[in-house]
């Protein structure tokens, strides 16, 4: 007892950052969000058709973006989610820098109803380490 009285700050420290760990491993599968890595969404973009939606600002997307992918913003996806309604029985790959942001897009289009949602693990940061296709 007096170890731990006298450790509160440093165990307070590790429990933290270990529920923060565990936060991040299943922290997406618990909200619902199914994750792709790169494989798996050109699996869908070749073979499903899937949709491409980057989640990033303009100026992010201007450096580099996945062929064909549509823009929406992940801070403007309430709004803009009638141009997606078209595509609400297709799957739809949805890709920021790290994949965060899609994530939260993700959970956003699964409000609205769109079942076939992926985010892309590792956003356009694993798109790029792959060599996969970029256009400007």
């Amino acid at each position: 007892m007096q170890f731990i009285s006298h450790n509160l700050i440093p165990i307070g420290i590790a429990f933290f950052s270990g529920a923060m760990l565990l936060w991040s491993l299943f922290g997406n599968r618990l909200r619902g969000i199914k994750e792709v890595d790169t494989v798996a969404a050109l699996q869908l973009i070749n073979h499903k058709n899937a949709i491409v939606l980057d989640v990033r600002e303009q100026s992010e997307y201007d450096t580099g973006h996945i062929l064909n992918s549509r823009l929406i913003p992940v801070g403007k996806i309430k709004e803009r989610v009638g141009e997606l309604e078209k595509y609400k029985d297709q799957p739809i790959v949805a890709v920021c820098r790290s994949g965060i942001r899609s994530a939260t897009a993700c959970a956003a289009l699964g409000k609205q109803g769109f079942a076939q949602v992926y985010n892309l693990t590792g956003g356009m940061q694993a798109w790029q380490k792959n060599n996969l296709p970029v256009e400007k």
